[in-house]
């Protein structure tokens, strides 16, 4: 006789798991540990990666397009038996600008996944106040564009952004060095050409080397002072996507016939450390998924040796093999989803641990992490996926069984 009822297979699975409550606890807590190492891990790495990079990208461009160096072509090849005695000397390079900029700067912005486009003229110069000079990284740039790339005003530690004429913005450090304060006045020198400037604000940029010779001058006045007079000697770009970087920098560089880099050309390091983490989580990932779905497996190996005699009787009062295979994947699946709640849960208070608690050196939080619901739902589901993958051979053990002999034991 064949049993109908509905749910059939839920209260067995149920019940086997409550009559086996030690073994079921156990497997429970070693999936809840298996998933919030999981999502911690991964939460904690996901903070990292994106406070690093917001650091390392805080100052930079995402994609920058520069002008080529100029090159010498090489003395024509000597023939055979021909002796020659020549020498190819590397050019200086002096500051020159991007062909027709607006049109390419108009062009790039139209592009899909570009943000924002700015134009910018850079030099070395010196900053003199008194007796004191620093050798200084000197960028030209127009303040609202700029501000879009790397967001130059949130950086602001003292005074207010502005890029007037004769106004500057200059990096926390080289203030400090020069003895400099908000309205003081400095010169800035170029190959000769030089113009007095005073200071609008101080910037943190998150690098002290940064912080140490960066100068921001209205576009105009450093074009002036390096003679490039409507020029540009590179364009920055912010995209939406900051992974999309090298893909939009080797399009963009079929196409110019200028060079064009890109943060990860920039960071070769950083992007290796970035990748090694990566690995290394995926890693972890697997290990704890293998050692979940071996934990799971064996409690029910063993669950299905110590109810064979339960199984066989409900063969013999007519439960089909596909419902007792059915019984055992839901314990699986059961075990999972409970383990999965509770293991989303600690991480999740791990998570809040960690923010509350650990701090840097100045009693600010290292930096922010946080456990992101799309994460935790895929790491659940995943554990579940793996209690029903540890259960198909003790299953499908248990379906095999033989009713007659099953009761015999």
């Amino acid at each position: 006789m064949r049993l109908p009822r509905p749910g059939f297979e839920v209260q067995v699975a149920l019940r086997f798991l409550a009559e086996g409550r030690m073994q079921t606890l156990l497997i429970v807590v070693g999936v809840a540990a298996g998933v919030a190492v999981v999502a911690y891990i991964s939460a904690l790495i996901s903070g990292l990666q994106a406070n690093t990079l917001e650091k390392t990208l805080g100052a930079q461009a995402h994609v920058t397009i520069h002008v080529r160096d100029e090159v010498v072509l090489p003395a024509r090849a000597a023939t055979a038996g021909e002796v020659r005695l020549a020498r190819t000397q590397a050019r200086d390079q002096r500051p020159r600008s991007i062909a027709d900029w607006p049109a390419l700067a108009a062009a790039v912005a139209a592009r899909p996944g570009v943000a924002a486009v700015s134009p910018m003229v850079s030099a070395a110069g010196l900053a003199l106040r008194g007796e004191a000079s620093k050798a200084i990284a000197l960028a030209g740039v127009e303040l609202d564009r700029y501000d879009r790339i790397v967001r130059l005003r949130d950086k602001v530690v003292a005074g207010q952004a502005r890029l007037g004429p004769g106004e500057a913005i200059v990096g926390a450090e080289l203030a400090a060095d020069l003895g400099l304060a908000i309205g003081d006045r400095m010169t800035v020198a170029t190959g000769g050409v030089s113009e007095v400037v005073r200071v609008t604000a101080l910037v943190d940029l998150g690098v002290r080397e940064l912080n140490r010779r960066s100068v921001y001058m209205p576009l105009r006045s450093v074009q002036s002072l390096v003679g490039l007079p409507g020029g540009a000697t590179s364009i920055d770009l912010r995209l939406d996507d900051v992974w999309a970087a090298q893909r939009i920098a080797d399009a963009l560089a079929a196409q110019l016939p200028d060079r064009v880099e890109s943060w990860q050309q920039a960071n070769a390091q950083l992007v290796s450390a970035l990748n090694a983490q990566s690995v290394s989580t995926s890693i972890i990932r697997g290990v704890v998924g293998v050692v979940v779905v071996l934990g799971i497996a064996s409690v029910l190996v063993v669950s299905v040796v110590q109810k064979q005699r339960e199984i066989g009787i409900l063969r013999a009062m007519g439960a089909t093999r596909g419902q007792i295979l059915r019984v055992f994947l839901l314990q699986g699946a059961i075990v999972g989803a409970v383990g999965s709640v509770l293991g989303v849960a600690l991480a999740a208070a791990l998570v809040w641990a960690f923010t509350t608690f650990v701090r840097g050196s100045d009693g600010l939080p290292l930096f922010a992490i946080g456990l992101a619901p799309a994460l935790a739902l895929r790491i659940a589901l995943a554990a579940t996926l793996a209690g029903v993958l540890a259960a198909i051979t003790p299953a499908r053990r248990a379906a095999a069984l033989d009713p007659a002999q099953a009761i015999r034991l």
